[in-house]
């Protein structure tokens, strides 16, 4: 039995990276994924085509999550090629780190509206069809920054902070209707942008990791299987880190 059968998950930012890898291990785990990217047309078409491969109904759309508008209709879309939403992924995000002395007005404001912003236009657009179903998962990707801070990152840390507070008020507000929303809270995570840092460097961070390596795309996708299934039915308003105990 796959955990995800038969669910509709919209996961955002998912043409690379770890959106790419909860997008494909979801569909493994039997859901339909309709999933969001900004420019990478050539990857989300490779995308759609490899989760359709897999059994499942799967479908990109060009969205920016940032977008208010956007995001409603991206919900509405969903809802009538798909019929359902049962599972949201907001993994959307960039950064732009640099110093708070150097930091402009402008990469503060960016990065707030791509990652926190971004999380609220989601959760709006999809939370009238899992008020109507009275079921759904609300996944935010977080980051260990956002738990502890890190220097040179205020602009990602308070999105990403932000992100928690605002998925705890959103369990609070609609737990009683069967709707759950949690945190995942990635930490060094080893994708196509950490292959371009230099080695040392990261033999450095994986050195200082208690499980001595960096996390994958799929360390962090089979933790959001889990609370996308109906196996954390009574989980809700927790950050669960994926970090190889970077926090502990």
């Amino acid at each position: 039995m796959k955990l995800l059968e038969g669910k509709t998950a919209i996961i955002t930012g998912a043409s690379r990276g770890i959106g790419r890898g909860i997008a494909q291990v979801f569909a493994a785990q039997g859901a339909n994924v309709a999933f969001t990217y900004s420019s990478s047309v050539e990857a989300a078409n490779e995308l759609e085509k490899e989760l359709i491969a897999q059994g499942v109904k799967a479908k990109g759309y060009k969205s920016n999550a940032a977008s208010f508008d956007e995001s409603q209709k991206l919900a509405e879309d969903v809802v009538a090629e798909f019929g359902s939403i049962d599972v949201l992924v907001n993994n959307a995000g960039i950064t732009k780190d640099n110093l708070l002395m150097r930091i402009s007005e402008e990469d503060f404001d960016t990065v707030i509206e791509v990652n926190l912003k971004s999380v609220f236009n989601m959760t709006k657009a999809v939370q009238k069809t899992m008020l109507k179903q009275r079921k759904g998962s609300i996944i935010n990707m977080s980051s260990v920054v956002g738990v502890k801070g890190n220097a040179g990152q205020t602009n990602y840390a308070a999105s990403k902070a932000g992100i928690i507070g605002f998925s705890k008020s959103v369990a609070l507000e609609l737990g009683s209707r069967n709707i759950r929303s949690n945190v995942v809270a990635p930490g060094f995570i080893e994708t196509e942008m950490t292959a371009k840092l230099d080695e040392e460097v990261v033999k450095g961070w994986r050195a200082g990791i208690p499980l001595k390596r960096g996390g994958t795309p799929d360390d962090v996708a089979n933790v959001c299987v889990f609370l996308a299934s109906d196996m954390s039915a009574y989980v809700t308003g927790q950050t669960l880190n994926v970090d190889g105990g970077m926090l502990t």
